[in-house]
């Protein structure tokens, strides 16, 4: 007996930020599999899908927003779920992926959590990874499998070429580590000056740097200072103020991953920028918000990258070949 059986796109959730998953799921015109998910009395958690999954072209949407752990767990969990109830692919989307930072040994003794976050899902039942920017390139390598690596790059620099292209523009690097993201900033922008923020990290204090000089033109520039994440706001303003030191007419922050741990949203308020532009891979709580704040829909990138994957198509495509 034989027979042809045709694809079939099911889009799944998590309880770490639905809103985005329901956004992908609109502008993929299909809607998200109901899911029983809870806490046991001793805080395990339960998840069942309330629908048959078998055969089905999975795509598992989970941001790792704080309690990060216990996101990361509810997310193995459905993936392990869905490879026991016989679905044929399952994909990993991350608008963004835990433990990230952790991706190289800086001292003796530390592990490589980016790593063990790779074998993980990869044990649970995971075929393929989608994950938005990053924060070091290296970590496609950690996956045994197809990582699609996606880059918010397209949504905000279009946004602040539409709303500043008038005016002189500089690119500006946080760090030297992230010229390369910079070199694509102003190729997107027009071939606009680069310039970087010299800065040094103390590997004993966590989320603190000394913005030490500017190398590069800025002076009488609107600089866009571009990073992938924002989380507690330290080095992105003390790089802001760095620049309005050395004569830039103005600073625009933009970043992907709106993390914003205390004291971030203060740090922000006060500080010299003029809007500080961000997507929603991350839930943006209400206390969060505030009038120079500007949150994009990543929504359309996710869901494009998942066409492209569940049609055979090329992700690649999407990023003039830099993905």
């Amino acid at each position: 007996m034989k027979r042809t059986t045709e694809k079939n796109l099911m889009v799944f959730t998590g309880r770490a930020h639905p809103q985005l998953a329901s956004e992908v799921a609109a502008e993929l015109g299909t809607t998200l599999v109901p899911t029983s998910a809870y806490e046991f009395a001793n805080s395990e958690i339960y998840v069942r899908y309330e629908e048959s999954v078998r055969g089905c072209d999975a795509f598992v949407i989970q941001s790792h927003t704080a309690p990060v752990n216990e996101w990361i767990m509810e997310h193995l969990i459905m993936v392990d779920a869905l490879k026991r109830a016989s679905a044929k692919r399952i994909t990993v989307v991350l608008p963004f992926y835990g433990y990230a930072r952790q991706d190289k040994k800086h001292r003796g003794r530390e592990p490589i959590s980016a790593r063990l976050m790779a074998d993980l899902f990869k044990t649970a039942g995971a075929d393929r990874l989608i994950a938005v920017d990053l924060h070091a390139d290296q970590i496609q390598g950690f996956f045994d499998g197809p990582v699609d690596h996606l880059m918010a790059l397209p949504i905000l620099a279009d946004y602040v070429r539409e709303k500043y292209g008038e005016q002189q523009l500089a690119v500006v690097s946080p760090d030297a580590g992230r010229i390369k993201v910079a070199e694509r900033w102003s190729a997107r922008l027009g071939g606009v000056p680069l310039a970087f923020i010299h800065k040094t990290r103390d590997i004993d204090r966590p989320n603190e740097t000394v913005a030490n000089r500017v190398v590069g033109q800025v002076t009488g520039r609107m600089c866009v200072l571009v990073d992938d994440m924002i989380d507690t706001g330290g080095t992105i303003v003390k790089a802001a103020e760095a620049l309005m030191k050395d004569g830039a007419a103005g600073v625009i922050i933009a970043a992907t991953h709106a993390i914003l741990s205390d004291p971030a949203v203060d740090r922000l308020k006060n500080s010299p920028a003029a809007e500080i532009v961000v997507t929603n891979t991350l839930p943006l709580a209400p206390e969060h918000e505030f009038d120079k704040l500007t949150c994009l829909s990543i929504a359309p990138l996710i869901s494009r990258a998942i066409k492209e994957v569940f049609e055979d198509g090329s992700v690649t495509s999407m990023f003039d070949g830099h993905a």
